[in-house]
């Protein structure tokens, strides 16, 4: 009997042809695989008719194509995989976590200035008065895992507040506030020590609404003095001087991997 089944078609519209150890994928996952750009960005190159596929210009964002085999040009420029780049960063207070700052601005890629950053994006956002760790990656797939709310990877925050915590501060930061027609809570919270009229709590974060920690002490009427984020599932700032820069270890991403990969 004859396979009625329908094939579907590579990118480049000629019959699919099955490659040893070949990945087929969507087109713009592809360019996000490759490092070149996020999925989104990439169904928009494709729409402007500025991908082409073994020569070809493809509009369909649903195209199928071979990584192993396809050769992939933006804008006339053929694409290849990078290198991927893990760093994390111990950002200061008063960089704004962006590229470009339309006012002018410090940013914290003035922190990167002697790296290749061309392709490099934070992960997440730390507000301009908020310091702590920062992971930057040309990885889309994987920055877009941990930012993704579903995955849950905790985000733990040292805060000094402007008054002594008590247990009832505590627990009202765990049970929940509404801003903004947000309820927004902590996964954990816990008292680390007292000055003499402030302290500073441990918060453990497991979304990533903006400002969610210094919203949530706004509603309770507390002033955040100082807000420091201090690691990223399993990975710790630990002792990253202010302002420096370092690789990921093979390991630390692993086992950020393994986060992101895990459902709760």
């Amino acid at each position: 009997m004859k396979d009625r089944r329908k094939r579907q078609k590579p990118a480049d519209g000629r019959a699919a042809q099955a490659a040893p150890g070949g990945k087929r994928v969507t087109l713009p996952r592809a360019l996000s695989k490759l490092g070149f750009c996020s999925r989104t960005q990439a169904e928009a190159l494709i729409a402007e008719g500025r991908v082409a596929v073994d020569g070809r210009v493809v509009r369909d964002i649903a195209a199928w194509v071979d990584l192993s085999l396809a050769k992939i040009a933006v804008d006339g420029q053929r694409i290849a995989a990078e290198e991927r780049v893990y760093l994390m960063l111990n950002k200061p207070r008063g960089l704004v976590t962006t590229r470009h700052d339309p006012e002018g601005r410090p940013t914290v890629f003035d922190c990167l200035r002697h790296l290749d950053h061309a392709h490099l994006s934070p992960v997440g956002r730390l507000d301009k008065a908020s310091e702590g760790l920062l992971l930057f990656t040309n990885d889309t797939e994987f920055a877009q895992a941990l930012l993704d709310p579903q995955t849950h990877v905790p985000k733990t925050y040292h805060v000094q507040m402007d008054r002594i915590a008590d247990p009832a501060l505590l627990e009202a930061l765990v049970a929940g506030v509404e801003h903004d027609g947000e309820r927004l809570h902590a996964r954990s919270a816990r008292k680390l020590r007292d000055g003499e009229r402030n302290s500073w709590i441990e918060i453990v974060l497991d979304e990533g609404r903006n400002r969610q920690i210094r919203r949530m002490l706004e509603v309770m009427d507390i002033a955040c003095l100082r807000l420091v984020r201090v690691s990223i599932g399993d990975l710790a700032l630990g002792d990253l001087e202010k302002g420096a820069v370092r690789a990921l270890t093979e390991a630390e991403i692993e086992r950020l991997r393994r986060r992101v990969d895990r459902r709760a």
